[in-house]
Formats: C-alpha cells, structure tokens, sequence
C-alpha cells in the first residue's frame, strides 16, 4: 500500500531520472556541435560562461528573491506563531533556524532559498499568516524546511545551470548557422552520413531548450511532491498542509508582486489557482503539481469535484 514514504522514495528517483536524461541530451547536443565545428574549445567556453552566470545568481540567491518579492524581516515580537512555528520545526528537523521574512500581500503564500541550509530564508506572506490555523501553518512551514533540508536550492542552481547552457549552445549554433557560418565538418568519404548528422543535429538543437525546460519543470514538480511529504512526515500529520493547500487554492487573485523568475519557489502558483482539471499538455507547463493531486498524496482522498 503507498504511504508517504514510498511517495518520498518515489519522487527522489524520479528526480535522479530527470536529471539523467538532462544529461544525455546536453551529451548529445554536446557531441554534434563538436563534431560540426570540430573545436572542443566552443564547448569549454559555453560551459564555463553559463556556470559562472548561474552559479552567481546562487550565490545571491536569497538577496534577489527577497528584493524581488518585497520581502521584510519578521520580527519574534510582531509574528510569534510563525516564529515559533519556524523555530520548534526546525529543532525537529535538525536544521538550524532560517531568517524570517514577510510579504505584505493578502494572497496566501511561502517560499524557502537561500544557498544552503546555513544561509536560508523562510517567507510567508500576511494573507498566509491571517488565513492558517496554527496546525496549517505548521505544514506549511514544515514543507519549506524540507526544501532546505532536501537541498532543492542546489538542485534547482543544477538545473538552471543545465537549461543555461543548452540554450547557450543552441543558439549560438543556430546563430552561426544563420549568418552563414561555414566553420562545420566536410565529411569527404561519407557525405551522406554527414548530411544526416547534420539534420538529426539540427532538429536536436532546435527541440532542445523546449526539452530542457521540460525537464526543468517536471523536476520543479516533482520536489514539491518531495517537499509536501517530507514536510508531512515531519509535522507526523499530513491533514493540516492538506488542509492548508485547500485554502491557499481556494484564493485565486495572484500576489502583487507575482514574478516568472521566482515562481518554482513558491509552495503554490503565485498567478492564482489553476484550475481542478487541467490538460496532459498544459501540465507539461506547470511550475507546480496540480493541488488536488498533492492532497491525494498527502492524505489519500479524492477531491475532484
């Protein structure tokens, strides 16, 4: 019978998949645009630029989303469920006490970052705070810390690495293609085979970016999953962050502040609440599992309507 630990195991596999086939794609994009201008050299640069720019942006992570967002400190005196929520959790967990931020905002909403688990930040909008019993917040909260605790910030940097520099090397073949670059391999004994490579090359880099924000995304699904029951398991009652995701769905205006480059980090859609049901392809691009799916997870129930 599936509990939250087999969805636990479950979508940690899942994520080391995704993060496989991400690899094979940036191999074999790798591989033919280095077979088509026969320079290694093109393929240390992209990689090194597209390192350098994503793992700065970690590095500030925390500095830019709380910037982004509107983010203030959160005071013991001013917010003491969600600080002492926050604190009895994070004992818990063995983590040890993120800073706490609130957004002024009435939509309700939490997300964690901040580059490793002694840099973290935990921030939690006033409609969360005003709308959540103490026993949802704590799932909530709970959910967050399992972020931290999962190491979701440094997935995400991976993953973020990866799209970067798939794009990178797609369009600057693409690129150079269009403007007529004549730097690609001559193939004297296989002109035929060549010929093929390069389309079945070409295709590949033009698929490849919508793969690789795919893949981006799905893996973005899947640690929500991660989160939701890691969280559950620590609170030891996965009713009350299933009772807070129905709440926080129910509230469909988006945040004031709502904002693509942060989104994924939030523990629901910033733009408001998707809809119940929703298409195969539309899934394919959400930041976030469907909730009524997450609270089929969480606590086994049917919620369709």
């Amino acid at each position: 019978m599936a509990s939250l630990y087999t969805h636990q195991s479950a979508n940690v596999r899942k994520t080391w998949l995704l993060m496989s086939l991400f690899f094979i794609i940036i191999i074999a994009l790798g591989w033919f645009v280095s077979y088509y201008y026969q320079s290694p050299a093109i393929l240390y640069i992209a990689v090194i630029f597209s390192i350098f720019m994503n793992v700065a942006s970690y590095w500030w992570s925390d500095k830019l989303v709380l910037a982004l967002t509107g983010a203030k400190p959160a005071s013991r005196e001013a917010f003491f469920d969600l600080y002492t929520v926050t604190e009895n959790l994070s004992i818990t967990a063995g983590l040890p006490m993120p800073k706490l931020y609130v957004i002024n905002d009435p939509a309700p909403n939490a997300f964690a970052t901040g580059r490793n688990k002694e840099h973290a930040v935990v921030a939690a909008t006033t409609g969360l705070l005003q709308m959540l019993e103490r026993n949802e917040l704590e799932g909530v909260i709970a959910h967050e810390l399992s972020h931290i605790g999962n190491k979701d910030m440094l997935v995400s940097t991976v993953v973020v690495v990866l799209v970067g520099f798939v794009t990178l090397l797609a369009d600057f073949f693409l690129r150079s293609m269009h403007w007529g670059g004549s730097g690609g391999r001559s193939d004297n004994n296989g002109g035929r085979i060549g010929g093929i490579l390069v389309l079945i090359g070409i295709v590949l880099t033009i698929l490849s970016p919508i793969i690789a924000t795919l893949i981006q995304l799905a893996i973005s699904r899947k640690r929500e999953f991660l989160a939701d029951a890691s969280g559950a398991l620590l609170t030891r009652y996965p009713d009350g962050l299933a009772s807070a995701l129905r709440k926080i769905a129910q509230y469909n205006r988006p945040m004031q502040r709502a904002n693509n480059a942060t989104a994924h980090l939030f523990i629901s859609n910033p733009f408001g609440s998707e809809k119940s049901k929703t298409n195969f392809f539309a899934r394919m691009f959400m930041t976030h599992p469907p909730v009524q799916d997450r609270i089929r997870a969480l606590v086994g129930i049917n919620e369709s309507h």
